[in-house]
């Protein structure tokens, strides 16, 4: 059991989070081995995000001091906290390929720090589903291009069949 002190301190680090950071992600880890956390936290450490465990009052007092309405109390299991700098669109694909992998891992929603939006986990995990940013313009130009292309073969077609007369 921590200190009070203790609990003071980790409240003042977990604030120092929502004002740096820009998105959390909060988590059931319930039954999620040691060395899976590990392996999320190493995979985290490189997209320059972070994991860490959180008692569910503390967060709410933390999120309290910030003037958020959201109570991390409502949620269910153990509370994990992925926080990051990136915007949720950029996080929520490896979090969730994790959760996908390991089936004790729960993603329960996200916050966005600086516009103070709740988002559930159904949607974390659907945003999580999405092909990346690039992957999905590439598909939007493909779309785009592929009627011109195929016009302008019939085009090189007929012009060859015109030349050969």
């Amino acid at each position: 059991m921590k200190t009070k002190a203790q609990k003071i301190k980790k409240v003042e680090e977990g604030g120092k989070i929502v004002d740096e950071r820009n998105t959390v992600i909060f988590a059931d880890f319930t039954g999620t081995k040691v060395n899976d956390m590990n392996a999320l936290r190493k995979s985290l450490h490189g997209l320059e995000s972070k994991f860490e465990v959180f008692k569910k009052r503390l967060f709410r007092v933390i999120l309290q001091q910030k003037g958020f309405e959201f109570n991390p109390e409502t949620l269910p299991g153990q509370l994990g906290v992925i926080y990051t700098d990136k915007k949720l669109d950029e996080i929520a694909g490896p979090v969730y390929k994790f959760a996908k992998q390991f089936k004790t891992f729960k993603i329960l929603g996200s916050v966005d720090l600086k516009s103070k939006i709740f988002v559930s986990g159904d949607v974390v995990e659907a945003i999580g589903k999405l092909p990346s940013r690039e992957v999905l313009i590439a598909q939007v130009v493909g779309t785009i291009a592929a009627p011109m292309s195929a016009f302008l073969y019939v085009l090189s077609e007929r012009s060859k069949q015109l030349q050969s007369k």
